[in-house]
């Protein structure tokens, strides 16, 4: 494709992305590019970079669209990018026009605000703080009550694209075995800091298309995921639940870690996540799991209260520790989402702690940096559940630094991880 159509591509997958405002950017953009398989990879990949680096910028440009008299449409979004990516305006008038394929000409109102730009910062001290850090203006006082001092830090990590992390699936391979196996595919992998199990990839790199991801040597995981589920600290002896499964991807650590041994049931509310779940249990070569499908008035979990040696909830929340990889994110959660995601999260620690047996844990845990979904649920729960107390993980699995924390807060700029959450809570035994 010529720059005047991957321009086009990007504005209409743009305006693709305004039609569908709850919808996540990345199926959108799956959707938008199934329907255009005429787009080869690198086009793909040219297409989306540009898109998403206006998703990481969209306030700030479109507060600047503002302060020059335009308006913050995709089309002039595109633009300002651009601008801000330091392409001569020569050259950008030359891709807006003329052609097929192309966006359509630059008006001279447009040009005039495009013009404004040039020699212009992207982030700017006139700017609202909320703006130049690129979060809702509700959600700014959440996020300085979680990092403080070191909130710009923190966003600006948030800001930067994040890597591809993979977790070797021990079942099948070792970690220097699995290293080997990728370079050979021109796949050059670095051992993770924290996750014994971790692998790192710079950049997007076609994994799923390698035969050790065919296989079922790796999984692409997230470092910090990984080590939620080294919190658990399971082994081949127990009975493991599983409680908010989606697709499998902590299920699939806890197996490895129990050795295929013992029992674990993943459960979820969506049939789809949970059949998604099945390729990737067979590509990985377990078998010590079953999947259950959770509904309303469902006798299954009465049946199987206080049974579980270890319950894992990785709860529904709103998401806040990956805006590296989902930049849109931060903009589709409203307050009132978030409100409902506190009751929501509340009521599933409530029926999940009724399936761990006196004696046994459970593991809650988040993908938000926020305090209220993450130690404000945790210190709710307790004041509601007196039998259960904050205890040490105590997992092997851990590095030493995190092995005897009873709550963890993974961040990108401190852990160069995405943002996870993670508490190991003890249901106490019956006074003798």
């Amino acid at each position: 494709m010529t720059p005047t159509a991957r321009l086009a591509a990007s504005i209409d997958l743009l305006v693709a992305m305004e039609a569908a405002p709850r919808k996540p950017a990345d199926a959108v953009a799956n959707s938008f590019f199934r329907e255009r398989r005429y787009i080869g990879g690198g086009d793909r990949r040219a297409i989306s970079g540009l898109v998403w680096d206006i998703m990481r910028n969209w306030r700030r440009l479109g507060w600047w669209l503002e302060q020059n008299g335009g308006a913050a449409s995709p089309r002039m979004l595109a633009g300002a990018q651009l601008v801000f990516d330091r392409t001569p305006m020569e050259k950008l008038v030359s891709i807006y026009g003329g052609g097929r394929f192309a966006a359509g000409a630059l008006s001279d109102a447009e040009r005039g605000v495009l013009e404004a730009l040039v020699d212009k910062n992207l982030a700017c001290d006139d700017m609202p703080r909320a703006v130049r850090l690129e979060v809702p203006d509700w959600l700014l006082p959440r996020l300085e009550e979680t990092f403080g001092d070191n909130l710009e830090a923190e966003i600006q990590a948030m800001a930067d694209p994040a890597s591809l992390d993979l977790r070797i699936n021990m079942l099948r391979t070792t970690r220097s075995e699995a290293m080997h196996a990728l370079a050979r595919e021109g796949l050059h992998a670095e051992e993770t800091k924290l996750s014994p199990w971790g692998l790192r990839l710079e950049g997007r790199q076609p994994v799923t298309a390698s035969k050790p991801f065919r296989d079922g040597l790796v999984e692409i995981q997230d470092e910090g995921s990984q080590l939620v589920a080294a919190m658990a600290g399971v082994d081949p002896s127990m009975r493991v639940l599983d409680y908010c499964a989606g697709a499998g991807g902590k299920t699939l650590a806890l197996a490895m870690m129990m050795e295929n041994k013992g029992h674990i049931v993943a459960c979820d509310v969506s049939v789809v996540r949970l059949e998604g779940a099945v390729k990737r249990l067979r590509r990985a070569g377990v078998h010590n799991v079953e999947r259950h499908l959770l509904t309303e008035g469902d006798k299954w979990a009465k049946r199987r209260a206080a049974s579980f040696d270890r319950v894992l909830v990785d709860a529904p929340c709103s998401g806040t520790g990956t805006w590296r990889r989902n930049p849109d994110a931060r903009f589709r959660t409203t307050q009132v989402d978030l409100e409902e995601l506190l009751v929501k999260q509340a009521a599933i620690m409530d029926r999940a702690a009724n399936l761990v047996k006196p004696g046994g844990r459970m593991i809650y845990a988040t993908c938000s940096l926020l305090r209220a979904e993450n130690a404000g649920q945790v210190e709710q729960f307790l004041t509601r559940h007196p039998d259960f107390s904050l205890v040490p993980s105590g997992s092997v699995s851990l590095p030493d630094s995190l092995r005897d924390q009873s709550m963890i807060s993974l961040t990108p700029a401190r852990d160069e991880t995405d943002g996870f959450f993670a508490a190991v809570l003890e249901r106490k035994l019956p006074q003798s």
